[in-house]
């Protein structure tokens, strides 16, 4: 049997509860389909910081260094908003992705036929929406150097961050979308900000030299960002890949999952090099935030944290086919009529967290048979 070793994160607020429902599926893949996974589990973000005062511990991080994959759930809430800086929440995920070195955020905007009503634009604008934001995850502005801010007297501060890219960041992130490309339509749009930002002049060429260079048989389109806002909510089909830094990437790929009408929709990964053998690792969360706010109350949709695991079987693992069958599942439980509350509609069923899981786990049972 291969022993495939995870680490789960669940962090804070929903992000334990979305985590139960993967537990579930693990076990059943381990104990019907012999999986092999061996799971460990640690803290991140606030869990973390009440635990050992930093976003996350040196023990844990040790943890994901070994691991062959980690899942992540979510972090933050407004217990944690007076913490210091360096320990907030979020820099446990930011440690975890520098650490690690998974420098390629990859997001998916599905709208699946069943929920193309509770999107926010017209039904026939985003039915069959497919689109994947590759992200570059480790380089830019939440990174660069100086990062700070400065007392400048008489009651006056500045505040500073510095937007930073090197070729090989730029040619690294552009290989991965080209790549992935040639699986789905095989068409990258490159979004920078190249009329204002001198980063988004060398982003520009080094994207179309790379394309030039090694990837000539896909389709290059270049869009500033923010005309490709724009047209993220005017013609959304009209995009395949989508390939950007770190900070518009955290932007329009936000933007691009409310077409497919909630947050709670939708997974990522968050990918490193391969190594000598071709393994690279990687870091899976769902896009959603922590939702303090119904935090406990059993009421979360889990799909974006399963969706995440069935990235992880693709990407990490190899195992395409459990990973069809798995995002399969969930498409047939939405067809069902079967919704969590922020995807709610007229003539449905209404059920929480677990009630969700279990029947998304139910119709994978059932295409694994």
């Amino acid at each position: 049997m291969t022993a495939r070793n995870l680490l789960l994160l669940p962090g804070d607020g929903i992000g334990p509860e979305a985590m139960a429902e993967v537990r579930k599926i693990i076990a059943y893949m381990n104990a019907e389909l012999g999986a092999g996974f061996t799971t460990d589990e640690g803290l991140v973000g606030g869990s973390a910081y009440d635990a050992h005062g930093a976003a996350i511990s040196e023990g844990d991080m040790e943890k994901a260094l070994a691991a062959d994959a980690v899942l992540f759930g979510a972090v933050g809430g407004p217990k944690w908003d007076d913490v210091p800086y360096e320990v907030r929440p979020e820099a446990g995920l930011l440690r975890l992705r520098k650490d690690l070195q998974l420098f390629a955020n990859l997001r998916p905007a599905i709208c699946y036929p069943a929920l193309a009503n509770a999107s926010s634009l017209k039904p026939e604008l985003v039915e069959g929406l497919d689109i994947l934001i590759v992200r570059e995850l480790t380089g830019g502005v939440y990174f660069g150097e100086p990062k700070e801010i400065i007392d400048l007297g008489n009651g006056q501060k500045r505040g500073i961050d510095t937007q930073v890219y090197d070729t090989y960041e730029i040619e690294r992130i552009a290989g991965v979308a080209f790549e992935l490309a040639r699986t789905r339509n095989n068409r990258v749009c490159s979004m920078e900000k190249r009329n204002v930002m001198k980063s988004g002049v060398l982003w520009n060429q080094v994207v179309t030299e790379t394309h030039k260079r090694a990837y000539s048989d896909v389709k290059l389109e270049h869009m500033l960002a923010d005309a490709g806002g724009m047209q993220l909510v005017r013609a959304p089909k009209q995009f395949d890949v989508i390939v950007t830094d770190n900070l518009f990437g955290d932007m329009l790929s936000d933007v691009a999952a409310m077409l497919t009408g909630s947050l709670g929709m939708l997974p990522s990964a968050s990918l490193g090099a391969p190594d000598v053998k071709g393994r690279r690792k990687a870091l899976y969360e769902p896009v959603h935030g922590s939702a303090p706010d119904i935090a406990g109350k059993g009421i979360a949709n889990p799909i974006a944290m399963i969706a995440s695991f069935a990235m992880c079987l693709r990407y990490s693992f190899n195992m395409i086919a459990e990973a069809d069958n798995l995002e399969k599942a969930i498409a047939e439980v939405l067809d069902s009529g079967v919704r969590t509350g922020d995807i709610m509609a007229e003539g449905c069923r209404q059920v929480g967290t677990v009630e969700m899981g279990d029947a998304i786990l139910a119709a994978f049972k059932k295409l694994s048979a």
